[in-house]
């Protein structure tokens, strides 16, 4: 069964991220420009990298910001995979979009790559990545989905560093062609 994710507490929360191999749980978060954005809708235009970041534990996360960038670098690679890029943005829901939007201003995210808000980390605990630490928000994770939505690669760091580099996304998005 896949779930909704449609910015309600009521949701379950896993207790680990999700396994290679299953399913990813479905959502719909808004993004910086206050639209919806369903994670099946994205799957069904190909494949998906999903990324978290830690969002606003008290700074934009330096490691996040190069994490985006070296996706970003990597762009022209990512769009002949045929890929989308999601990336989740936690925090509290009363800072999460002027602190979201602060942090891509100078991005330049592609038009395949879509930035997404998590108000109170209603996604973070739906996929069992809330780092509940003083000074945290999420483990910082990446996720590359096939079409159907399956999860063929994971990488979830406990750590501020540990971000899956690119080549490792590009390899993963390899073998599913």
């Amino acid at each position: 069964m896949k779930l909704a994710l449609f910015l309600s507490a009521a949701l379950p929360v896993l207790a680990a991220a999700p396994a290679i191999g299953t399913q990813a749980p479905d959502f719909t978060l808004k993004n910086l420009n206050g639209a919806s954005v369903r994670l099946a809708d994205e799957t069904a235009k190909g494949p998906v990298v999903l990324v978290v970041l830690r969002g606003f534990p008290g700074y934009q996360c330096p490691l996040c910001a190069r994490h985006v960038k070296e996706l970003v670098n990597n762009a022209a690679a990512l769009s002949t995979a045929k890929a989308r890029v999601v990336i989740v943005y936690p925090g509290p829901a009363d800072i999460v979009q002027s602190k979201g939007s602060e942090f891509a201003t100078d991005k330049n995210l592609p038009a395949h790559f879509e930035m997404l808000l998590d108000p109170d980390y209603v996604f973070t605990n739906l996929y069992g990545l809330r780092w509940n630490a003083p000074k945290e928000t999420a483990y910082p994770s990446t996720f590359v989905l096939d079409k159907t939505g399956k999860i063929v690669y994971i990488k979830v760091s406990t750590t501020h560093g540990g971000r899956a580099p690119a080549k490792e996304i590009l390899s993963a998005l390899a073998a599913i062609q």
